[in-house]
């Protein structure tokens, strides 16, 4: 935001319209909630405007971008409590590697009508690996962290964010990393 800031303040400058729009993706209070989080936090991101898409799989051929730096947020009960997971668009949950991880007997998906009730300001299919917005444990697979960048859902299904792990690792202090994604049949 700063940068922005002082390209209004030089006149010789053009301003690029990209930085004038990239409010206009987001307008609503509910999607706004996502982008104030990550100006409060003061982290380097970048929003990636596309056309609407329902799966990980139709934003990796959107946006023509390798599937590994694609991320997927699953919402899963693990024990009692909900959790964010997110893996690779090009690999399915390790169910078993996740109990591990977690260090728990019992986990599933759950319904969309409880993403509905309890995340609110998302949409299904849409949800930002941001657990902590919610109160919820987030975890993210080992093979995303070590990406330069990776793009992840911003809760809607037109636009998502474009961050480095680092930077969401100090977005989610308790971030919980593991190896638990396994290659799609």
């Amino acid at each position: 935001m700063f940068f922005v800031l002082n390209l209004l303040k030089c006149k010789s400058m053009p301003i690029p319209q990209k930085l004038i729009k990239y409010p206009s993706v987001a307008k609503s209070g509910d999607e706004r909630k996502f982008i104030d989080f990550l100006e409060k936090n003061k982290v380097k991101y970048t929003l990636v405007k596309h056309r609407t898409v329902y799966t990980a799989y139709d934003k990796v051929a959107t946006l023509k971008m390798k599937p590994n730096i694609i991320g997927k947020t699953l919402v899963l009960k693990i024990d009692k409590n909900l959790a964010a997971v997110l893996i690779p668009a090009n690999k399915n949950l390790d169910k078993n590697k996740l109990k591990k991880v977690a260090k728990v007997k019992n986990l599933d998906f759950v319904s969309e009508r409880i993403i509905k009730n309890k995340l609110k300001g998302v949409k299904v299919g849409a949800v930002p690996p941001f657990g902590n917005l919610w109160g919820l444990a987030t975890f993210i697979d080992k093979s995303l962290i070590n990406q330069p960048k990776i793009i992840v859902n911003g809760g809607n299904y037109n636009f998502s964010i474009k961050i480095s792990p680092a930077n969401l690792k100090k977005l989610i202090p308790d971030l919980i990393i593991g190896s638990f994604s396994k290659s799609r049949k």
